[in-house]
């Protein structure tokens, strides 16, 4: 009797296993149909999933609406569909404070937060700051086109991922290890034998850490829906960026090329004019040294040339003195 009822509670353990591996494989698409959506939120909901969420999706939608914002960015969306926003700005300014402070406001004004934040001075004096801000992703729109009221936007990019799949497929095998967790504990109430017992308390602790993993991934998720992520870099500038449009005609495309011609030669000028301020030290030094060497190489040369001009005077000397006096030779000349 109690070999038939230990291989009754084996053969139920190796059921409950295949039952948690059909539902860790199986997927609902894309677009989850209206049952399994209903059985997931139910399910959840009795579980008290929600608590452990960064917020449930009806208390986002109700506190986007308390701030004021349009619903623009989820609103078009098919029920259900689950999706991430992300963007990368970088802005440029010549008020660093008053964009730094108007960025922080306007980051607390639509809700959100700064996951990240640093500033740095670079070289020239000039500063920058990164930010990695998060709003909820209701605001997401709003925050991009307000930011171009602070600062001026040289670089926007912005994506959006679509993760209804993958989330309501671990949502569902989070379901399933549940349910075998019930079972398994079950199991365990009835059991005699010590192997069932050792065996049914490691299937458990298994269980139990999976449904601790996939509840921290679905977390995750519901931080990333539920607030979007935008990276942003902020840089002080002697003169911010002019955005043009494009020219149409051969005229405004050669006025546009002077313009962007002169302003390129002026900002040439400046960088070298702040690289010899800086630098003004070493240039002194660097001269000093060239006059030095020119000297140098000026008086080798005047000690050469007067050294050359002895050597000729002595051998003009000596040939004076070898050769004989006209008066001489005309005396021999009588004397024949």
């Amino acid at each position: 009797m109690m070999k038939r009822r230990s291989l009754a509670i084996l053969l139920t353990l190796f059921l409950l296993l295949g039952l948690t591996a059909c539902g860790g494989s199986s997927s609902g698409g894309s677009a989850p149909s209206a049952m399994m959506n209903a059985t997931a939120d139910s399910a959840a909901a009795q579980n008290g999933y929600w608590k452990d969420s960064v917020e449930a999706p009806k208390e986002m939608e109700a506190r986007s609406e308390a701030l004021g914002g349009s619903q623009d960015s989820r609103s078009a969306l098919p029920d259900g569909v689950k999706m991430i926003y992300r963007a990368d700005l970088e802005l440029e300014t010549t008020e660093f404070e008053r964009a730094d402070g108007e960025i922080k406001a306007l980051t607390r004004q639509l809700g959100g937060y700064f996951e990240e934040q640093s500033t740095r001075t670079r070289s020239g004096g000039y500063r920058s700051a990164s930010y990695t801000v998060r709003v909820p992703a209701a605001r997401f729109e709003e925050f991009l086109e307000q930011i171009g009221n602070v600062c001026t936007v040289s670089y926007q990019t912005q994506s959006a991922e679509d993760v209804s799949e993958f989330y309501y497929d671990t949502e569902s095998r989070l379901e399933t290890a549940k349910i075998k967790l019930d079972r398994l504990q079950e199991l365990l109430s009835r059991a005699e034998e010590m192997a069932d017992i050792i065996t049914l308390e490691d299937a458990i602790s298994e269980t139990e850490y999976q449904i601790e993993s996939l509840s921290g991934t679905l977390r995750h998720y519901d931080a990333l829906i539920g607030y979007s992520t935008i990276n942003v870099s902020l840089n002080e500038v002697y003169r911010v960026t002019e955005i043009e449009t494009a020219p149409l005609t051969f005229g405004e495309r050669m006025g546009a090329a002077f313009r962007e011609g002169l302003r390129d030669f002026t900002s040439s000028a400046e960088d070298f004019a702040e690289q010899l301020a800086y630098s003004w030290l070493s240039l002194l030094v660097f001269i000093a040294v060239v006059v030095l060497i020119v000297k140098l190489v000026a008086r080798a040369r005047a000690k050469r040339a007067s050294g050359v001009k002895k050597e000729n005077r002595g051998l003009f000397h000596k040939k004076n003195k070898t050769a004989p006096s006209p008066e001489t030779e005309h005396s021999e000349e009588t004397k024949e």
